[in-house]
């Protein structure tokens, strides 16, 4: 199962997400649930990293990822990682069994 856990900041708002753990939904290669939230995942980093130019603490490993806003950038790319917790809470409505949707702890 795929956890998604979103990390949040000392004003409720979403600072970070941490990714963990494969779907095994099919084999890899074509499994579309791992494809789905790993496309999003990087769209999200992309677009704050890359786009917006912000400044984050980015970690991947194999069926892992972590991103996190850092202080000064956290408001700034808050609505795209709402964008993010969305899909991802529509993933999850569609495929329960795969995807574990979690609010995690509120950084200080």
């Amino acid at each position: 199962m795929i956890t998604v856990k979103f990390i949040f900041g000392k004003n409720s708002s979403v600072t970070g997400f941490e990714i963990s753990g494969h779907s095994d939904y099919s084999r890899q290669g074509s499994d579309i649930i791992c494809a789905s939230v790993s496309s999003a995942a990087y769209m999200a980093a992309n677009t704050i990293t890359d786009v917006i130019n912000l400044s984050a603490d980015i970690k991947t490993d194999d069926g892992y990822m972590l991103l996190r806003l850092c202080d000064g950038d956290a408001e700034k790319g808050a609505d795209i990682l709402k964008g993010f917790m969305l899909h991802i809470k529509e993933l999850q409505k569609e495929y329960p069994q795969y995807i574990n949707f979690e609010r995690g702890a509120y950084n200080a």
